[in-house]
């Protein structure tokens, strides 16, 4: 594996250095989704915010949760998927087997039914916002909170 990573790492270096327009990109889209988090944060007091959750270059997301979500292990997250270029929102379990019991309970709602088995990271997946246009990141960030708002009240009679 060694002589692989290294082999690869001239590759990695032509694309991943101080300047480059993926490193510029990947920091522009984490400054993003932390304004996105302050935005949310600001317009709406019913929920908590967590911290942003940076990811791998897959997912980056912030979670959010009531009083009530957080007694019942879950919390909710706004999440940004980079291969998709999209935002979804997320129900995720506090851990492995509360996932597998919302799961039981929520596979046969809207967002599960066609799912054969539980998403890698979450209970329920929604897509909210489809090839995500950067132009005006305030419109972005708009459209982004009231469609996971309009999502969560979708989703709550199930819980």
């Amino acid at each position: 594996m060694s002589k692989e990573l290294q082999e690869r790492m001239a590759t990695y270096q032509e694309v991943v250095y101080e300047g480059s327009s993926v490193v510029t990109t990947y920091f522009e889209l984490i400054h993003f989704i932390r304004k996105l988090r302050a935005d949310f944060s600001k317009q709406t007091k019913e929920y908590k915010v967590g911290n942003v959750s940076e990811g791998y270059m897959d997912y980056t997301y912030f979670a959010f949760f009531t009083p009530s979500l957080r007694a019942d292990k879950l919390r909710f997250g706004i999440v940004l998927n980079h291969f998709e270029r999209r935002f979804e929102l997320w129900l995720m379990a506090q851990n492995e087997e509360e996932k597998v019991k919302y799961w039981e309970k929520l596979k046969q709602t809207p967002w599960n039914k066609t799912k054969q088995e539980a998403p890698r990271y979450s209970v329920l997946e929604a897509v909210i916002v489809e090839k995500a246009d950067f132009t005006d990141l305030d419109i972005l960030s708009k459209q982004v909170i009231e469609a996971a708002l309009v999502e969560v009240e979708k989703i709550k009679p199930y819980l």
